[in-house]
């Protein structure tokens, strides 16, 4: 059904920029959560609100083994011919999976307890399905199950989802739920697992696993649209006869209850007159909570679709666009995935299961989780500041706040889902996030805690080599994994927490860690010009070679050629170490030009959408494009931006180069198409490189709106000839934070030749610690 306009679509993006597009009335229209479903992306097509707790979305295959798993990391894979259920947990674009709880699959005719080959048709309880029988829109998904003929539509509020099921004329209706079934098949993963129907016919459970996060609860509530005819509670780990069950209202008030480690639920209700609709709310508190939610949210199919597309039309319609059609569905589809966490976790009296597995009850804010924050801190939680400002002060900062508060280590997350740490990627990120929203205005937290906090986390010495770091100024190769990445990575955190002590007249603290930002010069070769990994001694590990990917475990998911230009805090610094500006624009360029033919990095999950060492698939790249503004070269940005933005995102399936992060990779595309990005979260700067819409206007607090046009734009006028911001030339390479906010216009003029004197002195240049006035 897609293929004609996929072929469409990209056949307008490799031609000629089309006459312009009006901004969609409805952005709905322009949202297609098949987007990234290949086996990149990593995204799901199901439904969900806003940040909703729920994401309601069809898992295409569940039963591979953990390192098999990697691009079902979302449940869903495109390619697959077969759906196994739907589930009702999800991530969007994380590199790792876990959750796909609460597995619920409609069947007809004799009852399927497992889900079979997904080779073999009919080996179990999975269907075949044509992707010509799907629709994915925001919060609405719907697909036919090709061997039962059954039409299944899904929809799903804050911590509710829905399910519609139109089973084929005279047969019996059933659905199974299968408490076993996860996202990778983790060994063990069920901890325990509980069925109870309840005498109103509301069927409630649970279930702890153990998996990426180890111990993680979750309960739910369902109830029905019509009455139960039988039902069977099986615990596949020993042999239980069937029994029957009088259905409520026939005066019965017993309950049915079932514990175990590998729960299934068969429920009948004979042969129907219209759709079985199924209603199911999630909680992490306790079954009680999960019922507080569906009684306060649950409503029928159609209200909840309703509500939640009205949810999604007002949270799109804050960034209006206007750029061709193929481009505008790239926009709106990132501009989605940005909205789909951090992730609602309280309930809705505020309780809340936190870090120490213990019950809490937020007050005036909702607690969020699944914070992907060594991916996030970089662009997409800056994008929430713009976009979803009220949600960045009141939910945000003060979730990160009190998970600290809850940490069994007193640290800040690294990276949480459902309240529960993973300790998965590297840094202290959390740090940038409070800082950055801080430094912009933001308050409705304690500024006090939350500077405690990072403190806090950034003194923690078991973590992650932070002892030696602190008292060597790098973290040794010899006692920490990684190391070479980690020192840089710990400087820019440090960097962060000393301009937010800074602002905040704290200067004891902002000294000492405006200090310790410097530490990335302690890892940095000036000999052969690399970031390289020092030991304990002080010499630099050899054998060197700066393109072995993950070599010897000295970096984080890259090499040499991306983790040498990670300085976000001082990249003038790091380009007098390299020689000046000629040699950075040197390097940068054989970055870009580096031939990579006779390199293999298949063994090395994430290293995808390559252009010579440059990695669009994953984060230590994102900000490299941007460095040349740094050197007084921001015409070679706006080329290496039509590069990437070309190559590296489609309005397809396979559309997303990498997996998309939690929104990360997506939020990369909406920066760099209004025109600036931010290089350095917490400068309250963005670096201006080149837009990819006619014009864009943001809706801002207080009225204010501010706006992006761009004269000109076409395929052929890659490079920026003027910019003007409020009818007034700017002339440097940025814009501040503070001139968006007040609202306003940014022009920008397009031109097929580069103007090279633009941005080029040492005045326009965006900010770095070492040339900006003292920080004190």
């Amino acid at each position: 059904m897609r293929a004609p306009l996929l072929i469409c679509a990209l056949l307008l993006t490799a031609s000629a920029w089309p006459v312009a597009a009006q901004a969609p009335a409805d952005p709905l229209a322009f949202v297609d959560p098949l987007i990234g479903t290949g086996p990149e992306g990593h995204t799901f097509p199901g439904a969900s609100a806003p940040f909703g707790m729920v994401q309601l979305s069809p898992d295409t295959d569940t039963t591979c083994q953990v390192r098999d798993c990697y691009a079902h990391a979302a449940g869903y894979s495109y390619h697959d011919p077969t759906i196994q259920g739907f589930s009702h947990t999800h991530f969007s674009g994380a590199g790792h999976s876990d959750l796909g709880d609460i597995l619920v699959m409609p069947q007809t005719g004799a009852v399927r307890l497992d889900p079979g080959d997904p080779k073999q048709a009919g080996s179990g309880y999975r269907q075949r399905f044509s992707h010509d029988s799907e629709t994915a829109r925001p919060g609405y998904y719907a697909v036919t199950l090709a061997d039962s003929g059954i039409r299944a539509e899904l929809t799903a509020g804050e911590r509710v989802g829905i399910h519609r099921y139109a089973f084929p004329a005279g047969r019996e209706a059933h659905l199974l739920i299968d408490l076993r079934s996860s996202l990778y098949d983790y060994p063990g993963k069920i901890l325990w697992s509980g069925l109870h129907l309840h005498p109103d016919g509301t069927l409630t459970g649970f279930r702890e696993t153990r998996g990426w996060a180890a111990g993680r609860k979750l309960f739910f509530a369902m109830r029905f649209s019509a009455p139960l005819k039988d039902h069977a509670f099986i615990d596949r780990d020993q042999a239980v006869p069937y029994k029957g069950f009088q259905a409520p209202g026939r005066g019965s008030d017993a309950l049915a209850e079932k514990l175990g480690k590998a729960l299934e639920a068969r429920l009948d209700f004979g042969r129907l007159d219209g759709p079985l609709e199924v209603q199911v709310a999630l909680s992490g508190v306790d079954e009680g909570g999960a019922i507080a939610n569906l009684d306060a949210e649950g409503a029928g199919f159609d209200t909840v679709r309703r509500r939640t597309e009205d949810a999604w039309r007002q949270a799109l319609g804050r960034l209006e666009m206007d750029a061709p059609e193929p481009m505008l569905r790239n926009l709106y589809t990132a501009l989605y995935h940005t909205l789909l966490a951090p992730s609602i976790w309280s309930d809705v009296d505020g309780r809340y299961r936190g870090p120490d597995d213990q019950v809490h009850a937020a007050k005036d804010f909702t607690f969020r989780s699944t914070f992907s924050l060594w991916d996030t801190f970089r662009a997409e939680h800056p994008l929430l500041t713009l976009v979803q400002p009220e949600r960045t002060t009141s939910d945000v900062v003060n979730s990160l706040i009190a998970s600290r508060e809850h940490s069994p280590h007193g640290i800040l997350p690294v990276w949480q889902f459902a309240g529960r740490e993973t300790w998965t990627m590297i840094g202290y990120h959390a740090v940038p996030v409070i800082a950055d929203a801080y430094l912009k205005g933001f308050r409705g937290f304690d500024p006090d805690k939350a500077l405690a906090a990072m403190v806090a986390s950034a003194d923690y010495a078991p973590y992650g080599g932070l002892g030696d770091y602190m008292k060597l100024g790098y973290v040794p190769i010899d006692r920490e994994p990684e190391a070479a990445s980690k020192t840089v990575e710990y400087a820019y955190d440090d960097w962060a927490i000393g301009r937010m002590a800074q602002a905040m007249g704290r200067g004891d603290v902002a000294k000492r860690f405006l200090a310790r930002s410097s530490s990335w010069r302690n890892g940095f070769d000036v000999g052969s010009g690399w970031l390289r990994a020092r030991k304990a001694d002080g010499s630099f590990r050899t054998p060197f070679d700066p393109a072995a990917i993950n070599y010897g475990s000295d970096y984080t998911e890259g090499n040499a050629w991306q983790y040498s230009w990670f300085v976000p805090q001082d990249q003038a610094g790091l380009f007098r170490l390299l020689g000046g500006d000629a040699r950075a624009i040197a390097k940068l360029d054989a970055m870009f030009d580096y031939d990579v033919s006779k390199l293999d990095y298949s063994h090395a999950e994430d290293i995808a959408g390559l252009i010579g060492q440059y990695i669009h698939g994953n984060e230590p790249s994102h900000h490299v494009a941007y460095l040349y503004a740094y050197a007084g070269a921001p015409w070679r940005t706006q080329a290496r931006l039509k590069q990437i933005v070309e190559s590296q995102y489609k309005p397809t399936p396979d559309g997303l180069s990498g997996n998309d992060d939690l929104g990360q990779m997506s939020a990369w595309l909406l920066f760099t198409a209004l025109g600036f990005y931010p290089v350095t979260p917490g400068s309250n700067q963005y670096v201006v490189g080149r837009p990819f819409v006619r014009r864009a206007v943001l809706t801002l607090p207080h009225g204010k709106r501010f706006t992006v046009e761009a004269e000109n734009l076409s395929a052929a006028n890659v490079y920026v000839g003027a910019v003007e911001l409020n009818g007034r030339p700017l002339r440097r390479s940025w814009i501040a934070d503070g001139e968006i906010r007040e609202g306003g216009t940014l022009r920008f003029t397009m031109q097929a030749k580069p103007n090279r004197d633009w941005g080029r002195g040492a005045g326009t240049r965006p900010y770095s610690l070492s040339t900006a006035p003292a920080e004190r």
